[in-house]
């Protein structure tokens, strides 16, 4: 029997951490680093792991890649985008390629893979297990304007990705309500490898001239064949709306841009406690506004529904802060840290 440890990911919003043994195997699933300041995840539980496989290239999927060697030094697996978006300080010596979807094959063990829509070179993960198969999500949308997420297969036990929970907002709405509070000037700060294209292509869809830092603009000539304007510190000025790199204010362009007058931020992802964007929010310096890049309740309970699961584990998330999906999920759900799928 194949088997699941949550060592981090369950119950709140978390690094992702989970040990698939399966076929004689330890396989570690995303090797996060914390989201606080000086949070480290415990993994003392790991043992001796054979393979890291990376669902994708954010902080609390990779932030503790530089604690391989504490598992044993084993290679890490990741899509060919997920690998290059991997920082100098995280990268490992050994790596190897994932497909972005397709069938593959790590040390023996088969499994099959797809694009998950929530950052280019995301996937997710299915392996066939004597329980019916697990499929695990990585962090997933299924709106992203210029990502796609591939139809999940059929599987019997499902970690899936519900870092939003009850939430039922649309994307579209968002981008209406943003277009609108954006007019005007204001820094929209977000991570590399996730919506910044989305949010430039999207807004100057909507008819607004969309100026982004060099990185992003670097991420949406990729996406879409045509760079933004760019904007740096030296250039960039209040009445610019600027999407850039710092999804919390905590470095490049957006660090730049916050200590000076006039310009407006407008956060839209997880803020940590221990952020800059979190003290700007409690100030009254800044404002949030969603911008779905994690599934909504409808999204994780069609999941549910096409994957035909019998037991689904909602990662990345506090369910006492979520009784509508804790409800729709009924006798599928499980919060068990460890069982067999």
């Amino acid at each position: 029997m194949a088997r699941l440890t949550a060592l981090s990911g369950l119950g709140r919003k978390s690094a992702a951490l989970f040990l698939l043994e399966i076929e004689g195997r330890r396989l570690l699933l995303d090797m996060g680093g914390g989201l606080e300041a000086g949070e480290r995840p415990d993994l003392s539980q790991a043992g001796r792991v054979d393979a890291v496989l990376l669902s994708h290239a954010h902080v609390d999927h990779v932030g503790a890649l530089d604690r391989l060697a504490e598992i044993g030094n084993p290679p890490v697996y990741a899509t060919q985008e997920t690998q290059r978006q991997l920082p100098c300080n995280l990268r490992p010596p050994r790596l190897a390629k994932l497909p972005d979807r397709g069938c593959a094959e790590v040390l023996g063990v088969r499994l099959d893979t797809g694009r998950s829509g929530h950052a280019p070179g995301g996937i997710w993960m299915r392996f066939p297990t004597l329980r019916g198969g697990f499929l695990y999500t990585g962090d997933f949308s299924t709106e992203a304007p210029l990502l796609r997420c591939d139809p999940f297969p059929r599987s019997a036990t499902v970690l899936a990705d519900a870092s939003y929970g009850d939430r039922e907002d649309s994307l579209a709405d968002q981008i209406a309500a943003l277009t609108k509070a954006a007019r005007g000037g204001a820094v929209l700060p977000c991570p590399l490898g996730g919506r910044g294209p989305d949010m430039v292509a999207a807004l100057g869809a909507a008819g607004l001239t969309v100026h982004a830092c060099p990185q992003i603009a670097d991420e949406t000539e990729r996406l879409t064949g045509t760079p933004p304007p760019v904007a740096t510190p030296e250039t960039a000025t209040p009445a610019q709306i600027i999407v850039a790199d710092g999804p919390n204010a905590e470095h490049g362009l957006c660090a730049a841009l916050r200590e000076r007058p006039g310009f407006r931020f407008i956060f839209s992802g997880h803020v940590p406690r221990s952020s800059p964007a979190h003290a700007m929010l409690a100030e009254g310096h800044a404002r949030w506004m969603g911008w779905n890049v994690h599934p909504r309740l409808s999204d994780i309970l069609a999941m549910a529904e096409t994957t035909r699961a019998e037991r689904v584990l909602p990662a990345f998330v506090d369910l006492r802060a979520a009784p509508r999906l804790t409800a729709a999920l009924g006798p599928r759900l499980r919060q068990c840290p460890s069982l067999e799928v």
